[in-house]
């Protein structure tokens, strides 16, 4: 018996080398790093840039049908710079419009090499894509009626302690009667669920399959309120033709950073991205830039810029 396991180790050893070898031979070489988005530039003469239609005035599609916006603006400049870094005199921009539900995985599987629109930095965001220099001071508002009751409106704009000592309870009881829209997907979906367990309230929350169609279903009495993106709101207001019959309170509940999403672990094109940020930030014409979609910067938004604007 010793004899036999003896025989049989020693025919394994003999084998295993030979079959390790054949193993090694038979296994595929190993894959090629990914091309960087400048490598992957210059080889097809294109730069992809994803854009929102719906997302006025950060990215939307205008009357002709062409990509506009502030958003659309800033990635304009970054093309040049892609253009003059990777040295394509003819390069192609391709403006790929996406959706709220599929714009970071968009990004994450190289559809495109930038998305310009209006998306808040978050940690589990960061899981999927990285992030330019923050744009924006962005932050999560409301919409109503104008005819909304007064009671909302306090509540909604911190204002409901003057009712009675119990205002808390009063409050409550308000909002379970309302019912509420957000666009899922967005931070404002996110902080609305979360203040509704925090209060141990709950409401009757509603999906909006888009900005306008929130802003509807606040004009047609169909959702009490619209929680989003606040310069989303104030724009969509002002250029509605129902925007008599809207407010947005001054109260702002949330303040993020808005950023461009980008490919992760791509340095060369994140710190080209964030140098073409910060020279516009820096420039003369940013002002004008700024003002054109969202008026004239007060002072929080310039200490903002000069903030964000990094030096060479």
């Amino acid at each position: 018996m010793r004899y036999v396991a003896g025989i049989s180790a020693i025919a394994l050893l003999a084998v295993a080398p030979a079959a390790y070898g054949q193993a090694k031979k038979a296994a595929p070489p190993a894959p090629k790093p990914a091309a960087t988005t400048l490598e992957r530039v210059k080889s097809s003469g294109s730069l992809k840039l994803g854009y929102r239609t719906d997302a006025r005035p950060f990215s939307f599609k205008d009357a002709s049908g062409s990509p506009a916006g502030y958003s659309v603006d800033l990635c304009n400049a970054i093309a040049q710079a892609v253009k003059a870094k990777a040295g394509v005199t003819d390069l192609k921009v391709e403006w790929v419009p996406v959706s709220v539900d599929n714009q970071l995985q968009a990004v994450e599987q190289h559809d495109v090499d930038a998305l310009c629109a209006a998306v808040t930095v978050t940690l589990g965001r960061r899981e999927q894509v990285d992030f330019s220099s923050p744009i924006f001071p962005g932050g999560v508002g409301v919409v109503v009626r104008s005819d909304a009751p007064k009671r909302l409106r306090n509540i909604l704009n911190g204002e409901a302690t003057q009712y009675t000592p119990t205002w808390k309870a009063v409050a409550l009881n308000v909002l379970r009667e309302q019912v509420f829209t957000v666009v899922p997907g967005t931070t404002a979906e996110q902080w609305v669920k979360e203040r509704g367990r925090e209060f141990q309230v709950e409401f009757a929350l509603t999906p909006a399959s888009s900005y306008e169609a929130g802003i509807q279903a606040v004009l047609d009495r169909k959702a009490s309120a619209f929680f989003a993106e606040r310069a989303i709101l104030l724009d969509a207001v002002m250029s509605h033709k129902g925007g008599d019959d809207l407010t947005v309170l001054d109260r702002q509940f949330t303040y993020e950073r808005l950023g461009l999403p980008i490919q992760r672990g791509d340095d060369d094109f994140r710190l080209l991205v964030d140098r073409t940020l910060s020279k516009e930030f820096q420039s003369a014409g940013y002002r004008s830039t700024y003002s054109k979609w969202f008026g004239e910067p007060n002072e929080k938004s310039e200490v903002f810029f000069r903030w964000n604007s990094l030096p060479e």
